[in-house]
């Protein structure tokens, strides 16, 4: 697509919005162009809830599909648009709500806590959801003797493990891209670039190993595991001038147009999820010139699914 045709298209979109009263969300993992063109840019919860804050008629979510499911949950009145059904997620599909009965049936005891990154069907079978930023809120609000069962994602079960020093029941899920990220780049390129703090998504596999080296005292405070919404915070309070990025690579647009001042550099320049990239400027000036695709969730799942956000967001 050429300079030309693109801002043709954001012209377009601009347009279309105000006709139709609608807002666009994207993900801090979404290309830099839609990024640009997006009402809000956050993380999955954070846009549902700034989107239900709004009254446009028309929500047109950037994003992955569970993500446009929790926008549902939480905005019943209003049309949730995905510009493209095939955007997925490899975390939430790693369980499903009959793999979670099944799991519920042999821990008949246990308090269920969902990951946000799940289904509405998952998330519906659940007593609480959570985000990366307030999963740790949660488990400790949860008394210690009560069984939890813990989904989808082994590594930030993990990270909660070790930091609450309690043992849970984990499911062995876990996002492609996040996994892929390895100790031994995170070592090159702090070996690279020594002044640079170091933010680390908890999904990652080499987060229990930057505990570690956190915990030693070797990081002299340049370690933090955060979310996605924690890193943009915690970098735009930073004296630091340099920051190492451990999670997919989009959110790096992000930080860079916000802080100018400040360098951010990929841990990984593999870590690319191949599903939020499906979305692109042509897709979303589509989705809302047609208002194709909604995605709604149904009742009683809707209402059970809300249930769980509504008692995590009581608790943190």
């Amino acid at each position: 697509m050429t300079l030309l045709e693109q801002l043709e298209i954001t012209q377009e979109i601009a347009k279309l919005k105000t006709e139709k009263n609608a807002v666009i969300l994207a993900h801090n993992y979404q290309v830099p162009e839609v990024q640009d063109i997006a009402d809000f840019v956050g993380d999955s919860l954070g846009l549902s809830q700034a989107a239900a804050q709004t009254d446009a008629e028309i929500i047109v979510f950037c994003g992955v599909h569970f993500m446009a499911e929790t926008a549902s949950i939480l905005c019943p009145e209003q049309r949730v648009l995905l510009p493209d059904l095939e955007a997925g997620c490899s975390l939430a599909a790693m369980i499903d709500a009959e793999q979670l009965r099944q799991w519920k049936a042999e821990h008949s005891d246990a308090v269920v806590v969902s990951y946000v990154n799940t289904t509405a069907e998952v998330k519906a079978e659940s007593d609480y959801c959570c985000t990366s930023a307030n999963a740790l809120k949660i488990i400790q609000a949860i008394p210690p003797e009560q069984e939890i069962l813990f989904l989808p994602d082994m590594f930030l079960g993990a990270y909660l493990e070790k930091v609450t020093g309690r043992k849970m029941h984990i499911w062995p899920g876990e996002c492609h891209v996040h996994a892929g990220i390895h100790p031994r780049e995170i070592d090159a390129m702090h070996a690279i670039h020594p002044e640079a703090e170091l933010l680390i998504h908890p999904e990652c596999g080499c987060s229990t190993s930057c505990m570690y080296y956190q915990a030693t005292g070797d990081s002299k405070g340049k370690v933090h595991i955060l979310s996605t919404e924690g890193m943009i915070q915690h970098a735009r309070r930073s004296l630091a001038k340099e920051f190492i990025v451990a999670t997919e690579v989009g959110i790096v647009h992000r930080l860079q147009k916000e802080m100018t001042d400040k360098t951010f550099y990929p841990a990984s320049e593999r870590a690319i999820c191949q599903y939020m990239k499906k979305i692109t400027l042509e897709k979303v000036w589509i989705s809302l010139q047609e208002e194709i695709y909604e995605v709604r969730v149904p009742e009683p799942t809707a209402s059970k699914a809300r249930r769980a956000i509504e008692r995590m967001l009581a608790l943190a």
